[in-house]
């Protein structure tokens, strides 16, 4: 005799997830729920939501590593569990670090003897790498200016106006005056005869940029030190170049070994890197180098031993994962100089295909270098009817996040389209990208002016103190009603940026 019984209300086992009441329920979004559900439900319900988030692989906007090589996936996944902080409990993972921070510091040409370790440490990223740089020269400064009996409450640091937003922040967080070297039309990074004249008595270091946010250039840091070198003869000051190369630290040592950037040059201090950009890391990796031991004063180091050994110190945070650590060792064995300068030349050539492309439609100014970061930023020729805003729009109907945006002060006037080439990014995509763009530009050109065009009748009419705005005017206005109106869309959307 078979015996059976139904199953209860309560008996989930049978269910499928979607024939379940957990589907019928709006998930919570304040409060903790009451009651606890099915592990195959919540995991369910919160991938199908995911699903509506933009493919990592097609967010040509970011920098940031989005494919890893499975085997470093599985290293990441097997090390998640492990807290980098302890130092005593996982000392193999601590090695590691130190061996990164030794590669990255000979690739970067630190003056290390045979056999000598490299000054260094692994951060989030690189908005904590150049929070502790600026913390180091903050502190070296002050301490000078004690000594010699000088006033140590004025610091400022000198930056280009096109300077990732970490530096604003550094700057307001440890009170430090940001002097920024503003833009000029057709020049979108730090002017270096600009920068060392806005240098004085307080300055603790002048940031430069290898890789710009806003077109990938590289600034020239060369220049910048052999003037800043003059300068510190004839005023007897010994002010210090911080090299900022989150995009181009990866890059330059293997397709542009002849720049000189780095600790070749004697006034750079120290310089850091995003090992979640092009050193081939998902995000949550960062370093920092200094030259070399002096350059970090020894009283910003923590000493601790509450976790089984004394242990230095000199992050802001305290716990983070390992795994990030440990994927940065393994690209940099598994890849190798030939490897990275091969992944480097291939985004290189891509670059190009995709630059051709788009000078090919005869619609776009390419607004970024030839030499830098691989990536194309590029401005539409002719935008009194549509403008960049309206295809970045157009171009997520093909599954493609490409920003517009519009360039810091002096060139506010100015909007680009940009796009990265990562690892990941082929030259079937290149090619497909550009064909889009010819899709879009098409849709655009059959379709009424919009706010562009009721906007620009307004801006070139006369205005209310009777004069007629300028091209650049007209331009700006309408720039800033496209800046708007996308914001709203965000806001309507629950995006947060």
């Amino acid at each position: 005799m078979v015996i059976s019984k139904a199953a209860s209300e309560s008996d989930l086992s049978v269910h499928s997830t979607f024939a379940s009441r957990y589907v019928r329920v709006s998930l919570p979004r304040f409060k903790m729920p009451e009651n606890s559900i099915p592990k195959d439900a919540a995991y369910q319900i919160i991938n199908d939501e995911l699903m509506l988030d933009g493919n990592p692989r097609l967010n040509l906007a970011s920098f940031v590593t989005t494919w890893m090589e499975p085997e470093c996936d599985k290293l990441i996944m097997d090390s998640i569990n492990k807290n980098y902080v302890d130092m005593d409990e996982y000392p193999v993972t601590t090695e590691l670090q130190n061996r990164c921070v030794n590669m990255i510091a000979h690739l970067f040409n630190a003056p290390l003897g045979e056999g000598e370790a490299a000054i260094g440490v692994g951060t989030v990223g690189s908005s904590e790498a150049i929070m502790l740089a600026g913390l180091a020269f903050k502190r070296k400064w002050q301490n000078k200016m004690k000594a010699q009996g000088k006033p140590h409450d004025k610091p400022n640091i000198v930056t280009g106006a096109n300077v990732q937003v970490c530096w604003e922040k550094f700057a307001r967080y440890f009170e430090v005056e940001l002097k920024e070297v503003k833009l000029e039309d057709g020049y979108y990074v730090m002017d270096p005869e600009k920068a060392v004249e806005m240098v004085d008595e307080n300055t603790i270091c002048v940031a430069a940029i290898l890789g710009s946010t806003l077109n990938g250039e590289f600034e020239d840091v060369k220049r910048l030190n052999d003037l800043l070198v003059e300068k510190n003869k004839e005023t007897g000051w010994d002010t210090p170049i911080h090299v900022d190369a989150a995009s181009g630290g990866f890059i330059a040592p293997f397709i542009y070994p002849e720049i000189e950037w780095d600790f070749r040059l004697p006034l750079v201090k120290s310089i850091n890197v995003s090992g979640h950009k092009y050193g081939l890391v998902y995000a949550g990796i960062g370093w920092v180098i200094w030259r070399n031991k002096e350059d970090l004063p020894e009283e910003l180091i923590f000493h601790i031993n509450y976790l089984g050994a004394d242990q230095p110190t000199f992050t802001l945070n305290f716990s983070k994962g390992s795994s990030q650590v440990i994927a940065q060792y393994y690209q940099l064995i598994r890849l190798g100089y030939e490897g990275y300068k091969n992944i480097m030349e291939n985004c290189q050539e891509n670059t190009m295909v995709l630059r051709e492309g788009l000078e090919k439609t005869e619609r776009f100014n390419i607004v970024s270098k030839e030499i830098g970061v691989p990536l194309v930023a590029f401005s539409l020729k002719d935008s009194s009817r549509h403008n960049e805003f309206e295809i970045s729009e157009h171009l997520r109907r093909f599954g493609w996040i490409v920003p517009a945006y519009t360039m810091p002060a002096n060139a506010e006037h100015v909007t680009v389209l940009r796009v990265v080439i990562r690892e990941d990014f082929s030259r079937t995509l290149a090619e497909r990208l550009v064909a889009d763009i010819e899709k879009v530009l098409h849709e655009l050109d059959t379709l009424p002016a919009k706010v562009t065009a009721k906007l620009a009748a307004t801006a070139e009419g006369e205005g209310s103190s009777g004069h007629k705005k300028s091209p650049m005017e007209v331009q700006l206005e309408i720039t800033n009603v496209w800046k708007k109106f996308v914001a709203e869309r965000k806001k309507t959307k629950n995006v947060i940026c």
